[in-house]
């Protein structure tokens, strides 16, 4: 092979940008494009999205979309729904329609906040507990199971009748029982990569181990993780629902679901009361349930098949499952 002008004799000439090798960092995001795609072509997984989405967007929209404010009490006690009160008004003629959207403003942020918190913390706890083992792992595993060893909703009872109703109150009882699940997941799922190969060269190699966590651990629980996330978001719903129907959440007249639905119940026969918050929460919790179910399925390796690429065209090549995928 003849040199190309301008290199000198025995040297080995750079190739193109355009023919060089990505980085390692980025040969990740095929693969994660592909499970992109994978996650539209499944239809509950579309319909879900949806659903959020339009919950979302509702929330957004709540304060300029016409109609009266969620106090605004200028229409008749206990009217049914009509063309003029799409969800008809409650005990103080207050609009039942413009409260579910507002109810979406307050009960939304607060779930992704109360899974967010629990989230850093049990993974930042966990990681450390899981790599670091000794008796650091030995502390925090026992505080996790000190907190295990109490119902979760009656903990958080308990620290919220301590501190006092409030949401802020509700939002920390929550996190104190939900970061050990993560702690837990994280802990077991940092052990079992943590004994990998390729993080013990790197370790001998020199490199500390708080870069090995960060760069070549943290990022294969990703998904796992985010997997949990997302169920625990339907499951934070319901746990900020619970405590402010019972009176240790939102207070009146904040427009919130469970709260809605609490002051409901003392009017059965006007159904439409707390039958729209009760919807409101079933429809938002199933989608993240369904959502998250999707995101398993198409997160896990056992159920989830990537192309790989193969030696020459229309051939066969083993993928991370262990069977063969075609290539075009």
């Amino acid at each position: 092979m003849s040199t190309p002008p301008g290199t000198a004799p025995g040297t080995v000439p750079l190739r193109p940008f355009w023919r060089r090798r990505p980085p390692a960092r980025w040969r990740g995001r095929g693969r994660l494009d592909g499970r992109t795609r994978a996650l539209w072509r499944r239809p509950m997984a579309v319909i879900s999205i949806t659903v959020i989405l339009v919950w979302l967007l509702a929330a957004a929209l709540a304060p300029v979309l016409p109609g009266p404010g969620p106090l605004a009490q200028d229409a008749g006690r206990f009217e049914a729904p009509s063309g003029t009160h799409w969800f008809g008004t409650d005990e103080l003629g207050r609009d039942v329609f413009s409260r579910v959207l507002y109810g979406a403003r307050t009960s939304l942020p607060l779930a992704v906040m109360l899974v967010a918190l629990s989230l850093v913390a049990g993974t930042v706890l966990g990681a450390l507990a899981g790599y670091f083992r000794g008796w650091v792992d030995s502390v925090l595993m026992r505080l996790c199971d000190l907190l295990f060893a109490f119902p979760g909703i009656v903990l958080a009872m308990v620290v919220t009748a301590v501190l006092g109703p409030s949401v802020t109150n509700a939002m920390l009882a929550l996190v104190i029982i939900s970061w050990p699940w993560y702690a837990r997941i994280v802990r077991g799922l940092v052990i079992s990569i943590g004994d990998a190969e390729y993080v013990s060269a790197r370790r001998l190699l020199g490199v500390s181990a708080w870069r090995t966590l960060v760069e070549d651990v943290l990022p294969n629980i990703a998904g796992p993780v985010l997997v949990l996330a997302t169920l625990d978001l339907g499951g934070a719903i319901l746990l900020l629902s619970g405590l402010s129907f019972l009176g240790l959440g939102a207070q009146p007249p904040a427009a919130e679901w469970g709260l809605m639905v609490s002051s409901g119940t003392q009017y059965f026969q006007f159904w439409w009361v707390s039958t729209f918050p009760g919807l409101a929460i079933f429809s938002v919790v199933l989608a993240f349930n369904c959502l998250g179910d999707t995101l398993r399925d198409v997160f896990d390796p056992q159920t989830s098949f990537t192309r790989a690429p193969s030696a020459g065209a229309g051939g066969t090549a083993p993928d991370k499952t262990g069977g063969s995928a075609v290539t075009p």
